[in-house]
Parts: structure tokens; C-alpha cells; sequence
């Protein structure tokens, strides 16, 4: 096992940059998910780890130790790609195999099979082993791509959106296995996923990437409550977080508030902000945070409140999702029936949600968190 830490890493193809300034640490034995749109840089920055693409700039550290003049084979990685990479004259058997039977792995066959059999039966492919990758559906093949990888001791785990290609039901099961393997294995992983669910669940840190930057490193709980950007905070929970527009105003009793656009929200600007009367704001909230109220309900105490009318009412299981106009804008509230109440399209309604748990950003799609 072996931390891996990034400083500085630039990347350019051409005119193209993948990455600018790109630096983080994941700790020895630790999960680190890295969360980006397609595009964002994540598989250079895995390639990067891997030594399969040389940076323009910066650095990569093994445990403390520039490996930048390391070869790929000697940086004792392990790196499941995307697009399989699979032995195709092989059966399962063998490709899961391979590693352990290279020249630089070479394990006794007795090892081999044990541990093949293992990783297998915990990816569900045990009734696999016989068949030859071309005879398997996509999913089947991107689990033998990641056995392969998982089946022989590494320093680090690299793995590049490793469960895209599986269904729903499997692969939360597999996110459960990929937990529990790196937890036994205590091996190094940086986990490429687009998924915000993948990485909230799997990962001990995250880091958020957009256009080759990193926007901000953290736990699963500071990425979720204190985003650092309007970005990363929608890169989290469906639906996206609720912004509406508005600016900062002064208050007849003392102070300053911000208002939105409609004129129906007034909330409290986060303590010790200092932001002057007239600055353009969003305020956001996660619409699992939101009740919906009648329309002329009185506002909860400690609680904010803004005045529209439903739009679309879906029912989503045992949830309701509850679309709201508010002066053009649409935005959403999540909950059961008990928590949402009877309502129906076209109905006036009052959203309400806890003071606390309305965040301000500067204006615009990439603004900064407002506050501590």
C-alpha cells in the first residue's frame, strides 16, 4: 500500500488542456473518489497516477516519493479501464489470471486458484470462469476487468467508472463489494465515477473535477453541506439542489437579508458575511430540506418560506416530487405524502424550509459558497 499525492499536475493535448493545476492526497489505505462530467479529466488524471501519460507540469507521489522517471510496470498499480481491455482468446478463468501468472506477479497455480475462485464468487461470476469473453454481455465483461484487477496484491487500486455498464440492482450490490474488498484489502484506491451516488457512498474523501480543475476536496458530509461552488453543490442529489436568484437588501429593523427575485423569500445572509446592499445572490436548498404548506399558512419559526404555484406532482415510489413555479423558475420539493400533503397541480403553495439549511452562493453557475 502506498499514499498518492498529486501537485500541480497539468495536462495538454494539443490545444486542449485536461488538466491545470491539478492537486490532491489520498491517504495510505484510504478510498478516494474522484467525481467529474464526462470530460472533466478524470481518466488522464488516473493515467497520470498510473504513469501512462506524463504531465506537462506538476508532480506524482508514491508515499512521499517523486515517481515521475518510474515506469508504469514498476509503480506496482493496478488500473481497471473503462473499456474492459480484456484478453479476447481467453476464457474468464485466464484473464482473471493473468496478473498472477505474469513474470513479475508469478504466483504458485495452487494461489492462483484459490484466489481467482474468491474474487470471483464475490463478483458473481464464479459460473463464468469457463466461458470466453466474447460469449459475455458488457456487464459480465467489465466485472472480469475489474477481477483482474482486484485479484493481485497493488499498491493502489485505479479504477475508471467501474460499474457503468451494470444494472441498477447490481450495481448496488457491487458498490457494497467494492467496499468491503477495500476495507479487508486496506489497498489504496482512487475510484473515477460520474455518479454522485458511487461516490457519496464509496468514498472516505471526495474530490469534485470540472474542465481539468479540482473545485474542492472533502469528506462525503462537507462535500454535501458545505459545497464549495454553485457547481458542486447541483453535482450532488436528484433533483439538483433549488437556486433562485436574488440580491442582498437592507432590513428596516437593522441589518441586511437577501431577497429573491420574487419578492417572497427573505433569508438570512450566513453569519459574518459581509457582502453589500444590491450584490447579486442565490440562495439554494436541497429540495429534501423543503415542506410544501398550504397557501396561507404561517411560516414555521426558524424556518424560511417562498410562494408559488405547483406545476407537476410525479410519484416516484413512495415519494412525491412536487415541482413549484415561483416566477418563472421551477423549483423542486421531495418527501412522502405525509410530509408533502394533498396537492395537485395548479394549487397555491407555500414551500417552506429551516433557515439553517439554506446556503447563499455568488451569482452566476460557477459562484462561491457565501460564509464559513
Amino acid at each position: 500500500m502506498a499514499s498518492v499525492e498529486l501537485r500541480g499536475i497539468a495536462k495538454s493535448f494539443g490545444r486542449t488542456t485536461a488538466l491545470a493545476d491539478v492537486s490532491f492526497t489520498v491517504a495510505d489505505g484510504s478510498f478516494f473518489c474522484l467525481l467529474g462530467p464526462s470530460g472533466a479529466g478524470k481518466t488522464t488524471t488516473l493515467k497520470t497516477i498510473a504513469g501512462l501519460a506524463e504531465p506537462d507540469q506538476g508532480t506524482v507521489l508514491f508515499d512521499g516519493v517523486d515517481v515521475g522517471d518510474v515506469e508504469p510496470t514498476h509503480r506496482n498499480v493496478a488500473m481497471c479501464f473503462e473499456s474492459y481491455a480484456l484478453y479476447p482468446q481467453h476464457n474468464v478463468r485466464d484473464n482473471l489470471a493473468s496478473p498472477l501468472r505474469s513474470p513479475r506477479h508469478r504466483r504458485p497455480e495452487a494461489e492462483v486458484v484459490k484466489r481467482v475462485t474468491e474474487v470471483a464468487t464475490t463478483l458473481g461470476i464464479d459460473h463464468l470462469l469457463d466461458r470466453k469473453v466474447g460469449a459475455l454481455s458488457n456487464g459480465q465483461r467489465q466485472r472480469v476487468a475489474l477481477g483482474r484487477v482486484l485479484v493481485r496484491p497493488a499498491d493502489a487500486y485505479l479504477l475508471d467508472e467501474p460499474l457503468t455498464h451494470l444494472d441498477a440492482k447490481l450495481r448496488a450490490s457491487m458498490r457494497a463489494e467494492l467496499k468491503l474488498i477495500a476495507r479487508q484489502d486496506g489497498t489504496t484506491t482512487v475510484y473515477v465515477t460520474h455518479d454522485y451516488v458511487e461516490a457519496l457512498s464509496l468514498g472516505e474523501r471526495i474530490g469534485v473535477l470540472n474542465e481539468g480543475r479540482v473545485i474542492q476536496v472533502g469528506t462525503p458530509q462537507e462535500i454535501w453541506e458545505q459545497p464549495a461552488t454553485v457547481f458542486v453543490a447541483q453535482a450532488f442529489g436528484k433533483p439538483r439542489m433549488v437556486l433562485l436568484p436574488g440580491a442582498v437588501v437592507d432590513d428596516p429593523a437593522g441589518g441586511r437579508f437577501f431577497r429573491d427575485v420574487s419578492g417572497s423569500l427573505r433569508a438570512p445572509l450566513p453569519e459574518g458575511a459581509d457582502v453589500a446592499v444590491g450584490t447579486q445572490l442565490q440562495a439554494g436548498f436541497r429540495p429534501r430540506d423543503a415542506r410544501v404548506l398550504g397557501p396561507d399558512a404561517a411560516v414555521p419559526d426558524g424556518h424560511v418560506a417562498v410562494r408559488g404555484r405547483v406545476a407537476v406532482t410525479e410519484l416516484i415510489g413512495a415519494q412525491i416530487e412536487v415541482s413549484v413555479e415561483v416566477d418563472g423558475t421551477l423549483l423542486a420539493v421531495v418527501g412522502d405524502r405525509a410530509r408533502l400533503g394533498q396537492v395537485a397541480e395548479g394549487d397555491r403553495v407555500t414551500v417552506v424550509v429551516p433557515a439553517g439549511r439554506v446556503l447563499m452562493f455568488e451569482h452566476g453557475p460557477e459562484g462561491a459558497r457565501i460564509g464559513p
